[in-house]
């Protein structure tokens, strides 16, 4: 089958690298995926066996602009028609992300399905605080989620969408995002000379208010150890300025975008994540494949279907500093058994790319 993933860039974030991670396996069991980029700003490598279709120039910033939508939309449509005349017809689109969400679910192709990466409720919530324009913004961006098919990438997304009404999608499923062990595995085992040769904790994400690195850095200052932090993140001015504030930017290790995080995040002693609210947080599940276990907040939604057993005692709940710093103590101090971690088997990427497939049959 041929499939259209539509998606606003391959910027570094984690739903950009979760359907990269699609994309391959789609490749390896026999299928012709295509990425569908609305720009041109790109972190994460692609292989050369995987097309990538830009779909706006560079000229064309504001294309989801109020005013511009229409002609946006129209000239999407006819991007898609000039894709298909030279490569085939698409057998499923898949589209990913507010702004590219808002076009693709108007411009008619089928069959398309919606992937919800996060939490729609704690998104609008962060947005009515920013002011009136910025919420309506968002508001018509998960409107446009009505009477589509929705994919959401953990079961606490779906039922947030069911229990507050706020939309009313033709269907609804959940399919968890894909995972390739192997892969994640061996390129853990590459050697980077940038890593310190010490114990160090480590955090993962782009520096922005649902990360809450001000919780991060709060617990960190109460910690009773003083390892050292490394932030795999871009804003390293913001990051350094938001630390001082605590008092604890000596601690911090800011090494930029890694391409590969894995060996960062194989030798740290445990990973911790602060979010206030997540879809189904990738870097947790990455983290237990490598064997580093995690500490984090029990935000809406998804670490509470990653950490469940042994692993349910290192959710902490979310905006408060010195719980968060106490389990981080306790983790460095005992680590758990990563023996049998539950979620690891129910997200290998052959058995999540067979889910998507068969949305097309």
């Amino acid at each position: 089958m041929r499939i259209a993933i539509a998606i606003d860039s391959l910027a570094g974030g984690g739903a950009e690298k979760v359907m990269i991670t699609l994309a391959k396996q789609f490749i390896s069991l026999g299928h012709e995926p295509h990425f569908l980029v609305m720009e041109d700003n790109r972190y994460y490598e692609t292989p050369d066996n995987l097309p990538v279709h830009q779909c706006f120039a560079d000229k064309d910033k504001d294309y989801d602009h109020f005013g511009r939508l229409g002609a946006s939309v129209d000239k999407l449509r006819a991007k898609i028609a000039e894709f298909e005349s030279r490569v085939g017809k698409f057998d499923l689109f898949l589209s990913n992300l507010d702004k590219t969400n808002l076009m693709m679910t108007k411009t008619g192709v089928t069959p398309l399905y919606v992937i919800v990466h996060s939490s729609v409720e704690e998104e609008l919530s962060r947005q009515f605080k920013l002011g009136p324009f910025a919420y309506y913004k968002k508001l018509r961006a998960k409107k446009a989620l009505n009477g589509q098919h929705l994919i959401t990438v953990s079961n606490g997304i779906a039922k947030e969408i069911q229990a507050k009404g706020r939309l009313q999608p033709a269907s609804m499923r959940t399919i968890y995002n894909p995972f390739e062990f192997n892969e994640i595995v061996a390129q853990s085992q590459q050697e980077n000379p940038q890593i310190p040769q010490g114990d160090y904790l480590i955090h993962v994400g782009r520096f922005a208010k649902q990360k809450r690195h001000d919780v991060l850095f709060e617990a960190l200052k109460q910690t009773q150890n003083q390892l050292p932090v490394v932030l795999l993140c871009h804003n390293h001015k913001k990051a350094i300025k938001a630390a001082k504030k605590f008092g604890i930017e000596k601690r911090l290790i800011i090494p930029g975008f890694q391409s590969n995080p894995f060996p960062w995040i194989k030798r740290a002693k445990a990973l911790v994540l602060s979010s206030d609210f997540e879809g189904l947080p990738t870097v947790l599940i990455e983290s237990l494949a490598c064997g580093t276990p995690v500490v984090s907040t029990d935000c809406p939604h998804g670490p509470n279907e990653i950490l469940t057993g042994n692993l349910a005692p290192y959710l902490v709940p979310r905006r408060n500093p010195a719980a968060l710093a106490k389990m981080i103590d306790a983790v460095v101090a005992q680590p758990p058994s990563l023996d049998n971690v539950e979620i690891l088997a129910k997200v290998d990427a052959t058995a999540i790319a067979e889910q998507y497939l068969a949305l097309a049959k």
